[in-house]
């Protein structure tokens, strides 16, 4: 299947003196692995479809800094910062979406006080914002009456208050949300944060990601929705791991919501 994404550059953009509604932050994750890179793919879609004017930095953008900073290298990441803050700033850059709660919070909290000012959303946000201004439909499709469990990302849950964006798009899905017993301000980490990814695992005698797989099985569900490659990663493994590949599938919420309109 070829796809016909439309994805212009901040640089293309530019040179025809045009400004895009929002710029599309792809991180890392979204951009070099290869399963995120679904989640990148999907998001473009609707965009495409919701015919939203959107524009990504391509090769000038790098990392935003968060591994760095939350393994405790803080000159790395204000490195990283003012790399990308430079860029930003020249091409004016005023409202960024991203897929990425790592980037999202880093982009949000931690770039205002070496300059880079922007309103920052995560794609969960967006995606209920062009619903609720109509420029997009759902309808449950596929996903009608199926049980789909929300995992809550740290750093987009109890970093940043953001619970409802990804319900209410569930739940336009026409799909069974069902909760686990750790949801919301109680969810519990994917065991990927802290740059905890890129590390081996300490010692003890049950892995963070498997404990969580075990809280969303405990409700049944057809699917795990998550809102953060990390999280993907992490709860696919833990099914992996649980056997029940094949029965509960991992799914970001831009993947749900693309799914159900075939784009």
């Amino acid at each position: 299947m070829s796809e016909n994404l439309i994805v212009p550059t901040m640089a293309e953009m530019l040179a025809q003196g045009k400004q895009p509604e929002v710029l599309f932050w792809v991180g890392c994750a979204g951009s070099f692995d290869d399963r995120a890179k679904k989640i990148t793919k999907a998001f473009v879609r609707i965009l495409n479809r919701a015919n939203v004017p959107f524009a990504v930095l391509g090769t000038e953008e790098s990392c935003t800094g968060d591994p760095a900073k939350r393994a405790g290298n803080e000159f790395l990441f204000q490195m990283q910062a003012m790399m990308n803050i430079e860029v930003l700033n020249a091409y004016e850059a005023k409202k960024i979406v991203t897929a990425c709660p790592h980037c999202f919070n880093t982009l949000k909290n931690e770039y205002p006080e070496l300059g880079g000012k922007y309103e920052v959303v995560h794609h969960t946000e967006f995606l209920k914002s062009l619903l609720d201004d109509g420029r997009l439909t759902i309808e449950g499709g596929q996903f009608k009456g199926k049980r789909i469990t929300f995992h809550d990302p740290c750093y987009l849950g109890r970093a940043n208050n953001v619970y409802e964006a990804p319900r209410e798009l569930i739940l336009k899905l026409d799909a069974e949300l069902v909760e686990m017993k750790r949801s919301k301000a109680n969810g519990l980490c994917c065991g990927a944060g802290g740059a905890q990814m890129f590390k081996d695992a300490e010692p003890g005698n049950k892995e963070v990601n498997i404990e969580r797989t075990e809280d969303a099985l405990e409700t049944k569900p057809e699917i795990i929705a998550a809102g953060c490659p990390f999280c993907n990663t992490m709860m696919t493994d833990g099914i992996k791991n649980k056997e029940k590949e094949g029965d509960v599938k991992v799914m970001d919420i831009a993947e749900l919501i693309a799914n159900a309109q075939d784009l």
